[in-house]
């Protein structure tokens, strides 16, 4: 259940700590720790909270894996849900990511089908000019991968819509092509429910929390935000389109 436990300073990994030593290295003013884990239970997540002092409303919403994205801010942290999105055997694999975040910390969930965070960790390990700027550049770097993830889905989806568009004026389309269709419906509409939010989320955290994101990572976030904006557009055209073959 637990992926990694490390702390930093000045951008640069110290090493690996135990659990019960995070409080410990939250007292030291230049330090932050990067947590990990991977569908912990109850017991793990009411330590988790010990540790970094976190609301027990917080920990309820971590304890439900079906959580919808969105973004709660509470005295000295906030709590995000976003929906992560893969593929797996050519069949999208829908997922989620809870995360803590404070000026000293930074806790990622994993819940169901959701591709670990270690490249993304690495890659932060190798800026640490950025990693100094705190957990916020640990957010945006957790958050961009998960919407370059939605990327390859969205592609992938658009692919099978112009395989079934030309069964459409094909003699072999049939009541399984229409079913398809209609499974295909299904997932552009998860997709888009999955990308949408991260727009809102990310513009929350450009307007406020400048605590735990800085005014230098304001731009990473916009960035974020023209990503979604380009996905959300594509996967639009595509129900469109969608739509106009099912009637």
């Amino acid at each position: 259940m637990i992926v990694n436990c490390v702390a930093y300073r000045a951008g640069k990994r110290l090493g690996d700590i135990p659990v019960d030593d995070i409080s410990e290295v939250l007292k030291e003013s230049d330090a932050f720790v990067w947590l990990g884990l991977h569908e912990p239970d109850t017991q793990l997540l009411r330590k988790v909270q010990e540790e970094f002092s976190l609301h027990d409303l917080a920990i309820e919403d971590a304890l439900n894996a079906h959580q919808r994205p969105k973004l709660e801010a509470y005295a000295d942290s906030i709590f995000i849900v976003v929906e992560t999105a893969q593929l797996i055997d050519d069949e999208v694999r829908f997922g989620e990511t809870h995360l803590f975040v404070g000026p000293r910390f930074i806790v990622t969930i994993r819940h169901g089908s959701s591709v670990s965070y270690a490249p993304v960790r690495q890659k932060c390990e190798l800026s640490p000019h950025r990693l100094n700027l705190g957990p916020g550049y640990a957010l945006y770097s957790v958050i961009d991968f998960v919407v370059d993830n939605y990327q390859p889905v969205a592609e992938r989806l658009q692919a099978r819509f112009q395989e079934l568009e030309q069964e459409i004026f094909d003699k072999s389309f049939d009541r399984d092509s229409i079913g398809r269709l209609y499974k295909l419906k299904g997932e552009l509409i998860k997709l888009r429910d999955a990308v949408g939010p991260i727009n809102d989320i990310s513009g929350h955290l450009i307007r406020f929390h400048e605590e735990i994101v800085r005014k230098e990572l304001r731009p990473y976030f916009r960035d974020i935000e023209d990503h979604v904006t380009r996905i959300t557009k594509a996967v639009d055209t595509i129900r469109e389109m969608l739509t106009t073959a099912i009637q």
